[in-house]
């Protein structure tokens, strides 16, 4: 498989994302620590989905982010456009109704869902901006967003720490335990060069989300960002 370069061309990230399928969820569980876990429990949490609410689960590969939705009894659709990772969910996730889909252009009607959550997918989108209007077209009046990506630490000494964890540690980590190594190189350039939280925050209101906020985990490594959709204005919102 080639690199993947910061370019982010989808059918070079779709590849890449088949590739690491196999392993994904153990090579996650390494690398973070175990983190991963706290991160995506932290997620449920802000989404707090309601049961019979209809839930986009965007970059959802394996199924991983999407299974504690479907716990809370909401109808979860996990949507990825790495056929490889969809396919590896299947085999043992099989309740849950796998589509797949871009997320710049996303293939569901307007205002399908109650709330949208994407977890470490914004970053590895073509156009980020264009992924988060979309997630704002799919989403009713009053729905719920929720953005989990990885972030710069806001303490200076741990933000060079980490740095090195990332560009060095990471990938020697991944070659022990990836099915394909080479995309955590991918992986340690996209966080570095991903925007601080008040950038992403700034982004996601030019996309027309309103209420945004967001907070930091583990010292800022993860940022989830919350946002809602409101109606335009003089729209009428009773049923």
């Amino acid at each position: 498989m080639a690199r993947v370069g910061l370019d982010k061309q989808p059918s070079e990230v779709a590849a890449m994302f088949d590739a690491v399928a196999r392993r994904y969820d153990l090579t996650n569980d390494v690398l973070s620590l175990g983190q991963d876990r706290r991160w995506r429990r932290q997620v449920v949490r802000m989404l707090a989905p309601r049961a019979g609410e209809r839930v986009l689960d965007l970059a959802a590969g394996t199924g991983t982010s999407s299974s504690p939705i479907a716990a809370a009894a909401a109808y979860v659709v996990p949507c990825d456009f790495s056929l490889g990772m969809l396919r590896v969910g299947k085999r043992t996730r099989t309740d849950l109704a796998f589509t797949g889909g871009d997320a710049t252009a996303l293939p569901f009607a307007d205002g399908s869902f109650d709330a949208v959550t994407i977890s470490f997918g914004l970053r590895n989108t073509v156009d980020p901006d264009a992924a988060l209007a979309e997630m704002l077209r799919v989403t009713k009046a009053g729905g719920r967003l929720v953005v989990c990506e990885f972030s710069p630490p806001t303490w200076a000494p741990f933000r060079h720490v980490y740095t090195e964890y990332l560009m060095r540690a990471l990938p020697a980590l991944a070659r022990r335990v990836s099915s394909a190594p080479d995309a955590y190189v991918y992986l340690a350039e996209s966080i570095r060069a991903w925007p601080d939280q008040g950038v992403l925050a700034e982004r996601i209101r030019l996309a027309g989300w309103d209420e945004v906020t967001w907070r930091n985990l583990s010292g800022g490594i993860v940022a989830l960002h919350t946002a809602v959709a409101t109606p335009p204005s003089g729209a009428n919102t009773s049923s």
